[in-house]
C-alpha cells in the first residue's frame, strides 16, 4: 500500500475472536461474554476498526464445539455475520475463513460473490485446510483425511472457485428490457471434473465487483507455503519474534518470485498488544488476564499445539523435551513457535502457558503507545512484516486502546493511512483487479 505521500504504508487487519484473544478474557468481570450473539456488538467493533482506517475485519471459523466449559470460541457463523456488518459500515473490508476440506467450491463461490456484491467489493476469503478429527466427524468423515489429500483438495478447490467467478465476464449483464438480461455468449459452463470435484457451472451470481474476492492464506508447512506462494494475494503468519518473522517473510517472498508472480502479496503476522500510558500499567493489564486463566484449561490448549497430553506436566518445572519440528505431524506453524519460545526463553511450564495465553505464540507487544509503534515500525522496515493482523486480548477495550493511541502515532509517522483512498478491499491492499477471463 502507498500512502498519500507516496510512501509504503502498513496494512492492519482486525482479527475478531469472541471476547478477545486471551483465553481468559471471557472470565473478566467487564467482559463482553453476554453479547456474543448480539450483532450490535460486532457492529460496534467493526465501526471502531473503520474509525481507525484499518484495512479489514477478519473472522476465523471452526467446525466443532469442543471443551465448551473452557470459554467461547465460535458463536455466529462468520459469512452470515459479515452480511450484516457490510451494511453497518462503508469502507472497511471483511474476510472470512473458508474450509476447503468441508465446503464445496460452488457453495463457497456463490456465498462470497454474493457478499462482494452486497458490500460493494469489500470481501476477502481465508482459505484453510481443516485439521481436527472432531471437525471431520461433523462432515461425514470418521477422521480427518491425511495432509497430502487435504492440500490436493485445497488446490483444486481454489482453482474451481476462481473459474466459477470467471464464468461470467464483466460485460455479460445486459439488462435489456426488450428481452435480453444477459449475453449467453459471455456466460459459460466451466465443466470441471477433477480428483475431488465435479462442477459444471456457470455460477448463479454475476462476476463479483472485485473480479475475485481477495484470497488470504496462512501457509506454514512446505506445501502450505507453496500453495500460498502460487495463489494467495495476502498472507497471515505466525511469528514470535523479528528473526522468525524475517525468515518466514524472506522465504515466502522468494517463493512468490519463483512462481513468476509480480503481485505484492503483503505478509501480515498476528499481533497481540497490551497498551497503556505507562509500561507498568500495560504489564498490569496483561497480568490481570493471565491470572484469570485456569491452569487445566491452559494445559489443554498447550496439548493441542504440541500434539500430546500435557495435563500431568509439573507447572514449575522446565518444559519436557518435545519432538523435532520435522517429526511433528500436526499443524507446524504454531508448533514451530512453541519450540522457538522454549529455545529462546527456556521457560517453566507455567511461564510458557502465560506466554501462550493470548494469541497462542503470536508476537506480543506490551508497553506505551510509542513503544508499540516503535516495535511495529522496526518489523515493518526490516523485512518482518508488510503489516499486522491485530489480535486484541480483550474486547472491546484492547481494540479501543490500539485505535485511539497507537494508530495516531503510526499516522503521524507516515506509516499508516489517515483516510481511506479506495472503496474496495483490493484498493486498500494495493492489489490489481483480475481481468475477466
Amino acid at each position: 500500500m502507498q500512502s498519500t505521500a507516496g510512501r509504503r504504508a502498513m496494512h492492519i487487519n482486525l482479527f475478531l475472536f469472541a471476547c478477545g484473544h486471551h483465553r481468559a478474557a471471557w472470565r473478566h468481570p467487564y467482559s463482553s461474554v453476554g453479547r456474543l450473539g448480539d450483532i450490535a456488538y460486532y457492529e460496534q467493533l467493526a465501526r471502531t476498526a473503520e474509525r481507525g482506517k484499518l484495512d479489514a475485519v477478519f473472522f476465523a471459523d471452526g467446525q466443532s464445539a469442543d471443551n465448551l466449559a473452557d470459554g467461547p470460541k465460535w458463536f455466529l457463523e462468520p459469512l452470515t455475520t459479515i452480511a450484516a456488518l457490510s451494511r453497518a459500515t462503508e469502507r472497511i473490508g471483511f474476510i472470512s475463513t473458508v474450509s476447503s476440506t468441508f465446503y464445496t467450491p460452488f457453495h463457497a463461490a456463490r456465498m462470497l460473490a454474493s457478499l462482494d456484491h452486497l458490500s460493494g467489493g469489500r470481501i476477502g476469503w481465508n482459505v484453510v485446510t481443516s485439521m481436527f478429527d472432531s471437525e471431520a466427524r461433523n462432515h461425514g468423515y470418521e477422521a480427518m483425511p491425511d495432509h497430502d489429500w487435504r492440500y490436493r483438495r485445497a488446490e483444486e478447490f481454489v482453482n474451481v472457485v476462481l473459474d466459477l467467478w470467471d464464468s461470467w465476464t464483466d460485460e455479460a449483464l445486459l439488462r435489456d428490457r426488450r428481452g435480453r438480461y444477459a449475453d449467453p455468449d459471455k456466460v459459460h459452463a466451466i465443466q470441471h471434473q477433477g480428483e475431488h470435484f465435479l462442477v459444471h457451472g456457470p455460477l448463479t451470481v454475476p462476476r463479483p465487483p472485485q473480479g475475485h474476492p481477495v484470497m488470504f492464506q496462512a501457509g506454514a508447512s512446505g506445501q502450505g507455503r507453496d500453495l500460498a506462494a502460487r495463489y494467495a494475494e495476502a498472507i497471515y503468519a505466525v511469528a514470535y519474534d523479528l528473526p522468525s518473522a524475517q525468515a518466514y517473510y524472506r522465504d515466502i517472498k522468494r517463493r512468490v518470485r519463483e512462481a513468476g508472480r509480480q503481485d505484492p502479496v503483503p505478509i501480515m503476522p498476528g499481533l497481540v498488544t497490551y497498551v497503556a500510558s505507562t509500561a507498568a500499567e500495560a504489564r498490569r493489564k496483561q497480568r490481570e488476564l493471565d491470572e484469570l486463566l485456569p491452569s487445566e484449561d491452559a494445559l489443554r490448549q498447550l496439548g493441542l499445539y504440541v500434539g500430546q497430553d500435557c495435563m500431568g506436566w509439573e507447572l514449575d518445572a522446565p518444559v519436557p523435551d518435545l519432538p523435532a519440528l520435522e517429526d511433528f505431524t500436526g499443524p507446524k506453524g504454531r508448533y514451530a513457535t512453541v519450540l522457538r519460545i522454549i529455545e529462546t526463553e527456556q521457560p517453566t511450564v507455567r511461564q510458557l502457558l502465560g506466554r501462550l495465553a493470548a494469541g497462542g505464540g503470536h508476537c506480543t507487544m506490551v508497553g506505551t503507545p510509542d513503544e508499540i509503534a516503535d516495535e511495529m515500525e522496526r518489523w515493518f522496515l526490516n523485512e518482518g512484516a508488510d503489516g499486522f493482523n491485530l489480535m486484541p486480548p480483550a474486547l472491546p477495550d484492547s481494540l479501543d486502546d490500539f485505535v485511539d493511541s497507537v494508530i495516531p502515532i503510526l499516522q503521524s509517522r507516515g506509516l499508516f493511512r489517515r483516510e481511506y483512498e479506495a472503496h474496495s478491499l483490493r484498493g486498500h491492499l494495493g492489489l490489481r483487479r483480475p481481468a475477466s477471463a
